[in-house]
């Protein structure tokens, strides 16, 4: 699709539609959604969801990004340095299985250890900065590391390895690259089946069902999660901390998979399976998948959002206590769900208090997320006029264009 100066996803989608010759009832049979829906998106009366977007982009074959207009303009300053960092990324992860010849020597590996460990603490602070400036060259240095060590230091290695190129993915995936986030979880799959850890290896499949769900195709993530899990199930008697993570985590992406197809029974069975977990597992200690108690809970606020069910996510957001330490990338999300549930429920005022909030806590994150941005977009549509915090928040975002 052509780039246009309108981001909204109303003209997307109706522009594909057209592109695609099909009329709004027909793309609506297709996708398996209302034709009031189709309807009300196109003219800017309702906003999309996520479970939308998917279904409609893999009806009319393109992108996610197609229809979000992801990735958005930068904003001036340190933002512009991020996504100048993306070239630099894609290079990288091209040459995955290369040794590194601009590399004359690499550290030692505990001081690697630590370099990586700064890097797990940004992508879960949702320090978009900071990571963008020390991400690139160590993943050339342990890529390095990998290619020239042996045995037990090469396990090392790809384990770290493993965290960089999820830290990629995470980095490019909330900046709306999609085709780099990708490459990212395809290259942590190889490190993960090379280093045979099975943490990183199962983090690598929730990054894969996640890329189908978002793509609408919720069938086909079901019955990948469902295959994964079923491979480690023998394992899980042994309570061993990786498997339980693991079980958990995987569990979640299908509840999300199943919110998205429409099947609220089956997104709460593996919620309660994956709340289950987490009781066993019994902290929040988990710096790969964040699983844990406090995540479980953030994880049923937003499946009751991707339902479409306000009145139960406001309810379970506000039982949940957010612990101090929690991840600032998990309380960004958290506030951006809240805020979509306050606008289904229809209150304006504190929809936008919520994004207030994900702004604080996570402001790169927030600025790009293209959920935000329908909801932008959606409260916009619904003021008479136009109140200042509501327009600078908007203009913060980068939508210059018509709400």
């Amino acid at each position: 699709m052509t780039r246009m100066t309108d981001y909204a996803v109303a003209t997307r989608v109706a522009q594909a539609r057209k592109l695609a010759g099909l009329t709004q009832r027909q793309l609506a049979a297709r996708a398996n959604v209302s034709i009031g829906l189709v309807r009300a998106v196109e003219q800017r009366r309702a906003p999309a969801t996520q479970a939308f977007i998917g279904a409609v982009a893999k009806t009319l074959r393109v992108s996610v990004p197609d229809i979000t207009g992801q990735p958005f303009a930068p904003a001036p300053g340190q933002d512009t340095e991020v996504h100048a960092a993306v070239a630099g990324l894609r290079t990288e992860l091209a040459a995955y299985d290369l040794d590194n010849a601009a590399v004359a020597q690499t550290r030692p590996l505990p001081q690697l250890t630590a370099a990586v460990h700064r890097i797990c603490t940004y992508r879960r602070n949702a320090s978009f900065h900071r990571m963008s400036e020390e991400l690139l060259p160590l993943l050339g240095e342990v890529r390095a590391a990998v290619h020239r060590s042996t045995g037990h230091d090469r396990d090392q290695a790809l384990v770290m390895l493993c965290e960089l190129y999820y830290s990629s993915h995470s980095l490019a995936h909330k900046l709306g690259y999609a085709d780099l986030a990708g490459t990212a979880v395809d290259r942590l799959a190889w490190a993960a089946t090379k280093s045979g850890h099975p943490l990183w290896t199962a983090t690598a499949q929730f990054q894969r069902a996640a890329m189908l769900t978002s793509g609408g195709d919720w069938a086909a993530a079901a019955s990948f999660l469902e295959r994964c899990r079923s491979n480690m199930e023998p394992r899980l008697a042994a309570g061993q901390r990786n498997d339980l993570i693991a079980w958990g985590g995987l569990h979640l992406q299908s509840g999300l998979a199943a919110a998205r197809g429409g099947n609220r029974d089956t997104a709460n069975a593996h919620l309660s399976e994956a709340r289950e977990t987490a009781v066993r597992l019994g902290d929040d200690l988990d710096p790969v998948l964040s699983f844990g108690p406090t995540n479980v809970g953030i994880w049923s606020v937003a499946l009751s959002v991707e339902a479409m069910d306000a009145p139960e996510a406001l309810a379970r957001a506000k039982t949940l206590i957010l612990p101090p330490g929690a991840p600032k990338e998990r309380i960004g999300h958290h506030h951006m769900d809240v805020a979509r549930a306050w606008l289904l429920y229809g209150d304006r005022v504190r929809a936008l208090s919520a994004l207030q909030d994900a702004r604080l806590v996570a402001p790169a994150q927030t600025r790009y997320n293209p959920m935000v941005h329908e909801t932008v977009r959606a409260l916009a549509r619904a003021e008479a006029r136009k109140v200042d915090t509501l327009t600078g928040f908007a203009v913060w975002c980068g939508i210059t264009d018509r709400l």
